[in-house]
């Protein structure tokens, strides 16, 4: 009896540590996630130190999922704008909500088709640290180099009922570079805006909009995968899972209204420092600390 308690005891701590590990990835998550500093940088950095008593297959499964609880975040927020059915809207504006979401459609194409191609090849070879710590860096000097080309520039577009088909598939491509782990989904797509000549908000606001499709892709790829190789949802697993997403739900509702507000007075300069300074804590740790 004695032994069968101490083994239930053992259980319900190794649960709720679990939960509290999930509640911490969240929290980074939700930050990291629209922000333009690469989620799975930080949650590859923050699992280091969190490890929960999972599976390998169930964590690299989690750090993707979890995901869906901040988009979910941008559906909540951008409701009424992404909405084309909306009865208060007229009938112009839910031509332009249709044809905002066709040019979603068309910016996400190159990430489904590269990522569908190469996802097993980028997990197998791209996902350590080394990669994660280059594509921090490179693109922190690029945010900081692109901000100062623009200092003097005015935007081409300003509005992204503006945004013509072409350029929406420019920055999809532009999406694919966040394949490579630390690039950051939204770095990408942010950088590449501003490049072609977008204002930071448009550029912004779509790379928000390419996240719906684009991470409810990889998500539901990611639990395919788990499934068929076979894994299962024990209940445990299902709360950690589910702590995760509303916890980073939670958190990048505020993480977006914050970056919105921001960007109108600001540019992205501080988020390349702060790439550069990471990357920098990344080699640190897993060239020389680690071992």
């Amino acid at each position: 009896m004695s032994c069968l308690m101490h083994k239930f005891i053992g259980l319900e701590v190794g649960m709720m540590l679990d939960i509290i590990k999930a509640i911490i990835l969240g929290i980074v998550e939700g930050i990291t996630e629209f922000l333009p500093i690469s989620s799975t940088g930080h949650l590859i950095l923050v699992n280091e130190f969190i490890k929960m008593s999972q599976t390998t297959q169930f964590t690299d499964m989690f750090n993707v999922v979890i995901q869906l609880g901040a988009i979910m975040a941008v559906v909540v927020l951008y409701f009424h704008k992404l909405n084309p059915l909306s009865p208060k809207k007229t009938h112009v504006e839910q031509h332009q909500t249709w044809v905002l979401w066709f040019k979603v459609i068309v910016a996400v194409l190159p990430s489904v088709v590269i990522g569908l191609l190469f996802n097993d090849w980028m997990d197998a070879h791209l996902m350590n640290w080394q990669v994660v710590s280059a594509m921090l860096l490179i693109y922190g000097v690029l945010f900081i180099l692109i901000e100062n080309r623009n200092a003097n520039r005015q935007p081409l577009f300003s509005d992204l009922n503006t945004l013509s088909y072409r350029t929406a598939f420019i920055i999809g491509m532009f999406q694919l570079l966040s394949l490579v782990p630390g690039t950051s989904r939204s770095g990408a797509t942010i950088l590449g805006g501003i490049l072609i000549g977008t204002s930071r908000y448009v550029a912004t606001e779509f790379s928000f909009f390419l996240a719906i499709p684009t991470m409810f892709g990889a998500s539901l790829l990611k639990v395919y995968k788990y499934f068929s190789h076979g894994g299962a949802f024990t209940g445990m697993q299902t709360a950690v899972l589910l702590t995760g997403m509303l916890v980073s739900f939670v958190v990048a509702y505020f993480a977006i209204r914050f970056l919105l507000n921001y960007i109108q007075h600001n540019n992205f300069k501080i988020f390349g420092w702060y790439r550069i300074i990471l990357s920098l804590i990344v080699i640190g740790y897993f060239g020389f600390l680690a071992h």
